[in-house]
């Protein structure tokens, strides 16, 4: 079993098979409770992806509109029950002409024994429900439905509407019930002329040429056929017409959320059993706390089909105080527990509570949380849940899991995710027995940026060994590459770029940049030599990405204990700035040349050396220089008319 978040387009989230609807009883947690909070709560994480909190908002899903209450009545006109129906529309009131309900709504249990359709409902809903959920919602897919032989009471006009079975309405989206305006949605034209039904215009243009009946009309305008509210702008009629209905006692203003509660539940062993006991008459009690942990039981068969639990005798039936009672068999969504391990974390060890509040106080929100963005509203929306939660329960005192969040990018392999599922993923003991763990480690983090796809290569990893060779001649073997005198100066600047560079990128979770920057400082190592010194300091630099070759480096280098046990190297900021820059020669805005200059160059002295140059002088013959702008190090621009 699977919670919403766990189906994507109509298929398990891990298995890909398809997903079918059936009517259990099952746990769940009330996560709706939450939406609001968990919704506003995204703005208060300015280092989360807008991406990750786009989805969010989605999943979310809050819809401002208005709840009306149609009362059903048989064909005796007895009234059976109230069905509220959301709209966002609730200035097409008059034009209903039907309503629609879910094939799942748990009303029609009652509404079904006083139809005089009852069998062909039935046969509907089975049919129905066998049928795939991203087909039932596809804007493009033909819709059907079923006759009930009920009535829906217009709660304005009084008057009566058939109520329809419709495939295309979910108990996911609102309330599951739908009143049918065809004369200004698309869904509900495309039904009623297939079942022909009425279709009543009660919104018209300035221009008044719209033809309901050729095709649904859904931009705004002025009410028409409405009573009272005649002549009012379509934007005016919501408020006026939620308020009416409200002194009516028959709806009003609501918020709507897309979000469903968490489904909990499963029929496996694997998990954590659901701390229930039933007692005779089948009543829900929970396990008293001193009775916790409820392990799983070991006398269970996994050769029939079901929940193994099932087969546990000495797990099913207990006696409490000398009364019977039936375990809860299923257990727990895995998800339910890594939603709130980063707690446990802090204090595994405590036996007399989940954790400390002190601890979690003290170190949670987490600082960085890494992860794919496929969890974007499973794992990292349960979390925020489980925070806030665990909050009201009074075990700690924070409003959000997590500080700053990164998706990591996928590896790729031949176009397609790796994946045990496809058999298409790499071994790595054979990559580590071969070419060590740190080339399997560079490869990855050279290969993309963090929050980018990865495309496995075997090019790319011999490369990456290549590189890692290179760096250990520079640094171990760094006798073989005495510094040339005249280049010390030279390769110190470059060092301490690097340094400035990479302790950013690090900081940045840059790390393809990072050690871009250790490839350059090797190729001019190649040319320059180098000195202990620096091989120390480069050794350092390498440790966080290659921290094998940088602890066997810094061994032979002479020092001891651990190099990641060192300080981080520093940088001199006056050493990271070039004496010279390039200054970039315009002419009306458009570049003509560039010059090599001092950084310190005076401005009346840029401006000579630049009206020097060949190519500036072509392009300011016979032209009268009207004004010279110049950018600080970047520019000079020179205005001619």
């Amino acid at each position: 079993m699977l919670a919403n978040e766990q189906v994507i387009d109509g298929k398990g989230w891990r298995s890909g098979a398809t997903i079918e609807k059936k009517e259990i009883e099952q746990w769940y947690i009330k996560i709706t409770n939450y939406a609001e909070e968990l919704l506003n709560g995204l703005d208060n994480l300015p280092h989360w992806p807008d991406r990750v909190k786009n989805m969010q908002r989605q999943w979310i899903g809050k819809s401002l509109g208005s709840f009306v209450s149609f009362d059903i009545q048989s064909s005796e006109k007895s009234t059976i029950l109230s069905l509220d129906v959301f709209t966002t529309r609730p200035d097409t009131l008059m034009g209903v002409t039907y309503l629609s309900i879910a094939p799942e709504h748990e009303s029609l249990k009652i509404l079904l024994t006083h139809s005089p359709n009852q069998n062909e409902c039935n046969h509907y809903i089975q049919e129905a429900l066998s049928r795939d959920l991203a087909d039932r919602s596809n804007q493009n897919q033909e819709k059907s439905g079923v006759n009930t032989g009920l009535f829906a009471i217009h709660p304005l006009t009084k008057e009566r509407v058939p109520l329809f079975i419709a495939d295309y309405v979910l108990t996911d989206v609102g309330t599951g019930a739908v009143m049918a305006v065809p004369a200004h949605d698309t869904r509900d034209h495309a039904f009623a002329k297939k079942y022909n039904l009425p279709i009543i215009q009660v919104i018209q243009s300035d221009e008044k040429t719209e033809d309901v009946f050729k095709s649904a009309f859904i931009e705004n305008g002025t009410l028409m056929q409405s009573g009272e509210f005649n002549g009012l702008d379509n934007s005016d009629a919501k408020k006026k017409i939620t308020e009416h209905l409200a002194t009516l006692n028959k709806g009003g203003a609501v918020a709507q959320y897309k979000l469903r509660d968490w489904l909990i539940s499963r029929q496996r062993y694997w998990g954590t059993p659901i701390p229930i006991l039933y007692d005779e008459k089948q009543t829900p009690h929970p396990v008293d706390v001193s009775d916790l942990p409820i392990e799983l039981p070991t006398d269970v068969r996994f050769d029939q089909q079901g929940n193994p639990i099932e087969t546990s005798h000495s797990f099913k039936q207990i006696t409490i105080n000398n009364q019977s009672f039936t375990r809860e068999t299923d257990t727990m969504d895995t998800f339910f527990d890594s939603s709130w391990y980063f707690f446990r974390y802090l204090d595994p060890n405590n036996s007399n509570e989940p954790f400390s509040p002190e601890k979690a106080n003290q170190y949670v929100p987490v600082d960085y949380y890494i992860g794919g963005i496929e969890h974007a509203c499973l794992h990292l929306l349960y979390a925020r849940f489980f925070t806030k939660a665990l909050r009201d329960l009074g075990l700690h005192a924070i409003d959000e899991p997590f500080k700053q969040l990164i998706c990591q990018g996928m590896v790729l392999k031949d176009g397609a995710k790796m994946s045990k599922s496809l058999g298409n993923t790499v071994d790595p003991s054979e990559i580590i027995e071969k070419y060590g763990a740190d080339t399997a480690r560079v490869f990855i983090l050279f290969g993309a940026p963090v929050e980018k796809d990865l495309e496995w290569s075997d090019e790319g990893i011999e490369g990456s060994f290549r590189f890692l060779k290179r760096f250990f001649n520079c640094t171990a073997n760094h006798e073989l590459f005495p510094i040339q005198n005249d280049q010390e100066n030279a390769i110190t600047k470059q060092l301490h770029k690097a340094i400035k560079k990479i302790s950013i990128d690090i900081e940045q979770f840059q790390f393809n940049t990072a050690i871009s920057q250790l490839m350059e400082l090797i190729n001019t190592i190649s040319k320059t030599g180098t000195n202990k010194t620096i091989a120390k300091v480069m050794t350092k630099l390498i440790a966080p990405i290659a921290p094998f070759i940088a602890d066997e480096c810094w061994r032979i280098l002479g020092e001891s204990g651990s190099v990641h046990e060192s300080e981080w190297p520093t940088f001199d900021e006056g050493l990271t700035i070039d004496d010279e820059v390039t200054i970039v020669v315009q002419v009306n805005g458009k570049v003509r040349d560039k010059l090599l200059t001092s950084r310190s160059i005076l401005e009346d002295e840029l401006k000579s050396l630049a009206l020097e140059q060949d190519n500036i002088k072509k392009h300011l013959e016979q032209k009268e220089i009207i004004k010279t702008i110049v950018v600080k190090e970047r520019l000079i621009n020179f205005v001619v008319k």
